[in-house]
């Protein structure tokens, strides 16, 4: 934008300043709003005032102008980086201040949490509940290596990369001694891997199934019933502890169902009461004397 409010020429009839009086014939002149003036005079009375270097526009100086605010052209410059403005794409800010396009686009940009420099178009980033990385900047905690746009466990005000989680947070498999980072179990408050806690025999996984632990291992209930429990002397079948029968009767290196533990002759039950065992056989003690 030019001045547009005043004209510049050289006095060629009889004048005088309309401030001062002197004569203007043959003189450089400037009129505005009608009046008359010399250099002097409009540089003193009448020019507008550069809001940048705060010092008046002569008339020999080139004024732009916007929205009442004058400066000179060499004053009309990006607050940020100092580029003449003349001719370009400009926003007025703050205090009367000018800036180019690109450096408003930066200073509106959002700052990374990491660099705190501004993340301009074009940027890689990363997200996470209303914060923002530069994909470089956002780091493991721990390790300080990249996390990028990788899986990553926040902690506070902390990230971890999964790898340094599993070693600072997870809990250790009690077979393995590996980290548990998803799933597993708990048993006698010790935590498993679920692949981990299986039967010693037939190795299938015992999470959300009946099994029982003799010395250490485990054992489904086929596998225990097979290869680990004790056979009943009475039924000849193995003695679990599951379901019926749970209670067993000890005797001589043999055992019995509760159940199963009979008088031979008169099959009354003999679990907790006096018994005669004669020629490998259970009686009650009153049978044998009606042998």
């Amino acid at each position: 934008a030019g001045p547009g409010s005043y004209t510049v020429g050289t006095m060629s009839e009889r004048f005088d300043c309309h401030y001062c009086r002197d004569p203007l014939q043959g003189k450089k002149y400037v009129q505005k709003e009608g009046r008359h003036c010399c250099v002097k005079c409009f540089e003193k009375i009448c020019a507008n005032t550069c809001i940048e270097c705060k010092k008046p526009i002569g008339a020999d100086s080139k004024e732009l102008h916007f929205k009442n605010r004058y400066w000179h052209d060499s004053c009309f410059r990006c607050f940020k980086c100092y580029t003449s403005l003349v001719n370009e794409p400009f926003m007025l800010r703050e205090n009367n201040k000018v800036w180019c396009s690109n450096c408003t686009a930066t200073e509106d940009a959002p700052r990374c949490k990491g660099c705190f420099k501004p993340i301009i178009a074009g940027d890689q980033n990363v997200e996470y509940k209303k914060m923002v990385w530069h994909k470089d900047c956002f780091t493991c905690s721990q390790c300080k290596q990249v996390i990028g746009s990788g899986s990553f466990f926040p902690k506070g005000d902390d990230f971890y990369c999964v790898s340094c989680h599993e070693h600072k947070f997870a809990k250790t498999c009690a077979k393995c001694k590996n980290p548990i980072t998803s799933g597993g179990l708990t048993y006698q408050e010790q935590p498993w891997h679920s692949e981990c806690f299986i039967c010693s025999n037939c190795k299938k996984q015992l999470g959300g199934k009946r099994f029982t632990a003799v010395e250490d291992q485990f054992y489904c209930v086929e596998c225990y019933k097979e290869c680990v429990a004790k056979k009943c002397a009475g039924c000849k079948n193995p003695i679990t502890g599951f379901g019926r029968g749970t209670s067993v009767v000890n005797y001589e290196d043999e055992s019995w169902h509760d159940y199963c533990f009979k008088c031979t002759k008169c099959a009354r039950g003999l679990a907790n009461k006096r018994f005669v065992r004669h020629n490998g056989k259970i009686y009650c003690a009153e049978c044998p004397k009606r042998l």
